[in-house]
């Protein structure tokens, strides 16, 4: 190159060319579009959990037999109940602890659709806790439907080694569906509904 010819432009800072932002990029979106964004991707993973949640409850289902075990349970209340007492009604059997994390998110649920479809005893059946402590977790969880107390035979004979294992039976006694995990009010709308 000879000394005449010119080189390469310095930038100056009164050059519009010489900005490091290429006037091409769109600006960074406002904090409502962002927000409006994020709303976006929690409604979509929302519906995916929505979709996926009942998916994998009904997939860890335990195998149980087409007629549903019978059982005499004591009441928290005092007094027993037994499934053979509701026989002509569909029944949602709900087996959960005190101590067990989804089972105390779902309860209110189980409470709400109790209270909305009062044709359809729910039933929460307790694996374990002494009468204090199963008293204070149907207070503390504002459960309103009959707890009672399960012995191993019933746990066992419907397999609910994983909790919460919600299980729903027909009006005449048949074993309709089953769900292992947490369960919602749409689900057991879905597991109710040609049942009514």
């Amino acid at each position: 190159m000879s000394p005449d010819t010119p080189g390469p432009r310095e930038p100056t800072g009164s050059d519009p060319a010489s900005s490091d932002v290429d006037p091409s990029e769109e600006a960074p979106p406002s904090w409502p579009r962002r927000l409006l964004g994020l709303g976006r991707e929690l409604l979509l993973l929302a519906a995916a959990f929505a979709v996926l949640l009942p998916v994998v409850g009904w997939l860890r289902a335990p195998d149980l037999p087409e007629a549903a075990p019978d059982f005499t349970l004591p009441l928290l209340d005092g007094g027993t109940r037994s499934l053979a007492e509701l026989r002509g009604q569909v029944v949602v059997l709900n087996f959960w602890a005190a101590w067990c994390g989804p089972c105390r998110v779902e309860a209110p649920g189980l409470s709400r659709f109790a209270e909305a479809n009062p044709d359809i005893p729910v039933l929460g059946i307790a694996v374990d806790g002494d009468r204090a402590t199963l008293e204070r977790a149907r207070r503390d969880l504002g459960i309103t439907y009959p707890v009672l107390r399960a012995d191993p035979a019933t746990q066992q004979a419907y397999g609910a080694t994983t909790l919460p294992t919600t299980v729903v039976v027909g009006p005449e006694g048949e074993v309709w569906a089953a769900n292992v995990g947490l369960v919602t009010r749409p689900q057991l709308w879905w597991m109710t509904r040609d049942l009514l």
